[in-house]
């Protein structure tokens, strides 16, 4: 038998659901592929939110899903929440590259190249053409 069951742990996800909403989990599956997602995480390399000394990685995930440390979003949160990542990481990409020290020596780089050119130009047109 599951400790806790999957009932509880359905409580536990759908606790902070407000009444007349639709529950996050509904079924034993939605728990299952969240805790195997976790464990996958784990297993990976992340760093476990609960004591996880001599346990397994799905063992870890639902003592953290059943201590309400981790949380299953509807597919449309995590949805939104991955367009808010990607459009923050591309912000910060941009300020960065705006504001960092390397990209002004490279934007300095860039108009001596430009200034080299033109004086190329310049050079090229002065002297006269034998033909």
């Amino acid at each position: 038998m599951l400790h806790p069951s999957y009932s509880d742990l359905m409580k536990v996800v759908n606790s902070e659901v407000e009444p007349g909403e639709a529950p996050v989990v509904n079924s034993r599956y939605s728990i299952v592929m969240a805790t195997s997602k976790r464990a996958r995480q784990i297993i990976s390399g992340e760093e476990p939110m609960v004591d996880g000394r001599g346990k397994k990685p799905l063992s870890v995930a639902v003592e953290e899903l059943n201590q309400g440390r981790i949380k299953i979003l509807s597919e449309e949160e995590a949805a939104r929440k991955a367009e808010e990542s990607k459009m923050n990481e591309e912000k910060a990409a941009k300020e960065g590259a705006e504001t960092s020290p390397e990209a002004e020596e490279t934007n300095g780089e860039a108009e001596e190249v430009m200034e080299t050119s033109a004086e190329t130009t310049e050079a090229a047109e002065a002297q006269p053409e034998d033909c």
